[in-house]
């Protein structure tokens, strides 16, 4: 999934908690589930805004030599307009595509019991 291309809103919007833990029965277990993707989320957009800063870093000899890299910034800005991870991860929680594993239970995407066929290529938590 392109999370740069991800259809999340860039800001916090109320959500029914009924709606959301319909799925596990508990809300604190749906949190659960989207804070440990979110963390996923962070760590991979982390990853890769510093694998692209270090494609345009421009390393100076003398440290009285400061100047703008204008690059940089453009990326900075870029990754800054993104959706946060949280609302990433709780948007895919809400359209399904969200996999995760409950202790002693089957597998599940979003509340329905996954079969083998639907564990293709879908994310997990």
């Amino acid at each position: 999934m392109e999370l740069k291309k991800v259809n999340a809103p860039t800001n916090t919007v109320t959500r029914d908690t009924s709606v959301l833990s319909a799925d596990t029965g508990n809300i604190y277990e749906t949190v659960r589930i989207i804070a440990r993707r979110a963390n996923q989320i962070a760590q991979e957009v982390k990853k890769d805004l510093e694998q692209q800063l270090q494609e345009v870093a421009s390393y100076s000899d003398t440290l009285e030599e400061v100047y703008e890299n204008q690059e940089q910034i453009e990326i900075s800005k870029a990754y800054e307009r993104m959706p946060k991870p949280v609302l990433i991860a709780t948007k895919e929680y809400e359209d399904g595509v969200l996999r995760y594993y409950m202790p002693g239970e089957q597998a599940k995407v979003s509340g329905r019991v996954e079969t083998p066929e639907a564990t293709e290529g879908s994310q997990e938590a």
